[in-house]
């Protein structure tokens, strides 16, 4: 959990002085406070923890002044606001930062072993050290969570007393104080012991605090605290849900929320919208007329914006949303978003067609597009600009960002807001299609569905147990192509990264998989040194992208773990991948669109016993 020391970016500790006399706790990078160190999140700073403090408006989280306004229409009317915010700047000119607040408060004190609250040692102003020892305090290494996205201290009194008394968290009613102290005789939970000073009760070592139904023996749930929107924020409408008990650095404690989108056309101005307040009176008309009539009305001085522009805009609303009348769901208007992407990256973009501001450049290559047909890949495109926007919509804690349902995903801020957090991506990449009819043959193969089904089955066990009511939960999106698409992404990155100069977690895949689409996007997920330099667009050229692929199967044939990896029954978390693992085809985690399962290289090359199971199979007998 601790930052890096360089490129970090400043937070400030939370308090009621002006912003400017903050206490200066720690920096993270810029991206960071999306990825990794959004709000809800836990940062460990040198010997202190803290939570990232929500977005509310009352507690002034970001200054406006330093969180540059960024617009892209398509997610801001998936994610239902007006406009998204970059974090502050990571630069001397930063006034302000991050606001956090520390948590958890129980800190121990290694010297005397009391565990209490921060303040109750009596620190001095601006440090963490027992006001009595004069060492530094550490902050407690166990949190608890649920799975509706609630976050509070340890109950360490409840847990030595047994008891499940939460008016008195601190000491109860016995009136002795706490403390804690490692006996060193092993690694384990075991040798953290706790006491209390009353001599009512014996001391209890950590042990066995992990347990699925720890503290639900206890009869103790959650109470919806909420500690980033301050330290007595719970949820006005309770929760009662089971408490797990999390180490404060675990990756289950804070997970992103996280949706992007591609500027392209009509899209891709990247500018503000002049129209914002007149969308739902133009939606009314379908007709040029009364649309230019209205414009001419609501702006006298001419509107801002060409009127085909405006058909355009509204014509492409209109695709996002259902036809059958209903009211479109996020869900709906996501896969809307992914198919016109598709659309526009199967058409192209001409560059020089299009003006300088064109924030989204998409040519067809030079070579000879033939060359790629006995590999069954089709349409390569060379994406010579593109713009995405990454926003972080909530978190959750416990559960997979990745399936969970909204019921589930905790809000950034108290109240409403009509912006949120997001990151702005200037990159390029290379886009290319499989053969249709070759796919087609090759997926209705029954050893093919079959294996895909495999993973499907533990895919979907897995959304089923984290959701409410199984009956309710998402689908799993495992299909065939869908498996080979992802699959394929990974090794074309991985071969990129070797051959090219890239550093894998400067890639980033984006995939197109559904009955009528079957592509996939390569493109740089920085905008870095490694970002924009012509390098990456070079390897979609047909004759270079022929030999990348060729070497990439090559390369998936053998992993290292073999034979343990092909011929794995289950891989991966839960069974969700088959022959995949680190040594051949897994990304770094920013790398990929699905956290790394629903992976299996058999599908691209086959398996010793069964080769024409791979889609590349027919390669391995050149």
């Amino acid at each position: 959990m601790t930052p890096p020391p360089t490129r970090r970016r400043r937070t400030a500790a939370n308090g009621s002085a002006p912003a400017h006399n903050l206490p200066r706790r720690g920096t993270v990078r810029r991206a960071q406070a999306i990825s990794t160190y959004g709000v809800g999140s836990l940062i460990a700073v040198d010997h202190e923890s803290f939570v990232v403090s929500g977005l509310d408006e009352a507690d002034h989280s970001w200054r406006r002044d330093e969180s540059p306004v960024v617009h892209e229409r398509r997610l801001a009317r998936l994610l239902d606001v007006d406009f998204f915010r970059l974090p502050p700047a990571s630069d001397d000119n930063s006034k302000d930062g991050l606001r956090v607040r520390r948590f958890p408060l129980m800190h121990s004190c290694p010297e005397c072993n009391d565990l209490q609250p921060h303040r109750d040692f009596s620190p001095p102003a601006g440090r963490s050290v027992c006001g009595t020892c004069e060492v530094d305090l550490v902050p407690s290494r166990f949190v608890v969570a649920c799975e509706a996205g609630h976050l509070d201290e340890f109950p360490y009194w409840q847990w030595v007393h047994r008891s499940p008394d939460r008016d008195s968290p601190r000491f109860g009613k016995c009136g002795g104080r706490l403390r804690m102290r490692t006996t060193g005789r092993t690694a384990s939970l075991r040798s953290i012991v706790v006491s209390c000073t009353c001599g009512q009760v014996p001391e209890v070592s950590m042990e066995g605090s992990f347990r699925r139904n720890a503290l639900k023996d206890l009869r103790l749930t959650c109470r919806g605290a909420r500690p980033w929107l301050g330290t007595s924020a719970t949820d006005p409408a309770g929760c009662g849900l089971a408490l797990r008990t999390l180490q404060r650095g675990s990756s289950s404690v804070w997970q992103p929320v996280l949706k992007s989108a591609l500027s392209i056309p009509p899209w891709s101005s990247g500018r503000a919208d002049p129209l914002a307040e007149h969308w739902p009176a133009l939606r009314q008309y379908d007709d040029p007329e009364h649309i230019r009539i209205y414009l001419r009305g609501a702006f006298p001085g001419g509107c801002p914006v060409p009127l085909d522009e405006v058909m355009a805009l509204l014509d492409a609303e209109r695709e996002e949303d259902p036809q059958d009348g209903r009211e479109p769901g996020s869900d709906h208007r996501y896969r809307a978003l992914r198919n016109k992407e598709y659309e526009r990256l199967c058409a192209g973009n001409d560059e020089s067609e299009q003006s300088r501001d064109e924030q989204f450049v998409c040519e067809t290559p030079l070579g000879d597009p033939a060359v790629l047909q006995p590999l069954g890949i089709v349409g390569p495109m060379l994406v010579k600009k593109l713009r995405e926007v990454r926003a972080l919509k909530a978190f959750t804690r416990l559960v997979d960002a990745e399936s969970t349902t909204d019921a589930k995903e905790m809000p950034l801020s108290a109240k409403p807001l009509r912006w949120l957090p997001a990151m702005e991506v200037q990159g390029e990449g290379v886009f290319l299609r499989l053969d249709d009819s070759r796919l087609d043959a090759w997926e209705k193969a029954p050893a093919v569905a079959a294996r895909v089904e495999r993973m499907r089955t533990a895919h979907q066990r897995v959304l089923e147990q984290r959701a409410d009511d199984p009956g309710q939960a998402v689908a799993s999106p495992a299909t065939p192509r869908m498996v080979l698409l992802h699959t394929l992404a990974h090794v074309l990155i991985n071969e990129w990264s070797l051959e090219a100069g890239y550093p894998s977690a400067s890639l980033r895949e984006r995939l197109y998989a559904a009955d009528d689409m079957a592509g996939v996007l390569v493109y740089t997920a920085t905008s870095d040194s490694a970002g924009s330099l012509g390098g990456l667009v070079a390897q979609g050229e047909p004759e270079v992208l022929d030999r990348a692929v060729r070497s990439a199967i090559r390369r998936a044939e053998w992993c290292s773990s073999d034979p343990l990896c092909m011929e794995a029954d289950a891989a991966g978390s839960s069974g969700t991948n088959l022959a995949a693992c680190h040594a051949c085809v897994m990304l770094p985690e920013t790398s990929c669109e699905h956290n790394n399962i629903l992976l299996d290289r058999a599908l691209l090359v086959g398996t010793p016993d069964d080769p024409a199971l791979g889609f590349f199979a027919p390669l391995s007998e050149d």
